[in-house]
């Protein structure tokens, strides 16, 4: 089914990753890669896996935004450039749904299962799934959510809000993501940083400002 599924990626520097998360999604109808202005040879792997490659301003919602706009498949799947989906991601396209997939790091460090643990938590119970863990959804539904929020940070939260809890829908997939900021900072400052932006963001705090704390 991935023959009816555009891939959107946005980048800035990934040539460390971004080859494995374009054969992971090999074989869709398009594979569009919208890079903000990376110095590394992040275009140059995009270029030889086939992807279509665009250019714009840094920030990721105004990057998916853009590749979204270009798209022209009935289905697109809003993906980070260091993440790998499992092979069975396009099993099932969600029909008036937005379908996430489970979140996994690559690592075996137990504080990543906790953390992994926490995603779920609130992927379902909160209806808050993030960008690393992938948004596959109709261009019907997107288009009705007003596409991705033109922001440099939350898009994937302001996306979601949009869609509502009722329309998320939990795919049997994994996504598999890097643990490399984690790893940097430490897991309990990570997501204590990541759950102070959150608040931010809920109290009215401009993405903007927010994405010079988040780094």
């Amino acid at each position: 089914m991935r023959k009816q599924v555009a891939i959107i990626i946005p980048t800035l520097n990934a040539a460390k990753t971004l080859k494995n998360t374009l054969d992971c999604v090999a074989g869709a109808s398009e594979i569009i890669v919208v890079d903000g202005g990376s110095a590394d040879a992040t275009l140059e792997i995009a270029a030889a896996a086939g992807a279509r490659c665009l250019r714009a301003t840094p920030g990721r919602g105004g990057q998916l935004r853009l590749g979204v706009q270009a798209a022209s498949a009935p289905y697109l799947l809003l993906l980070h450039a260091d993440t790998t989906l499992s092979p069975d991601w396009d099993a099932v396209l969600p029909v008036g749904k937005a379908g996430y997939f489970r979140l996994r790091f690559d690592t075996p460090r137990r504080a990543a299962r906790i953390i992994e643990a926490v995603v779920a938590w609130r992927a379902r119970f909160l209806g808050l799934p993030y960008g690393d863990q992938g948004l596959l959804l109709s261009a019907e539904l997107l288009a009705w959510a007003g596409c991705v929020p033109d922001l440099p940070l939350m898009e994937d939260v302001a996306l979601v809000r949009r869609l509502g809890r009722r329309r998320l829908q939990r795919l049997g997939g994994t996504a598999l993501t890097s643990a490399a900021r984690y790893e940097r900072a430490g897991y309990l400052r990570r997501s204590l940083r990541n759950l102070f932006c959150l608040t931010l963001y809920f109290a009215g705090m401009p993405p903007a400002a927010i994405k010079k704390l988040y780094g």
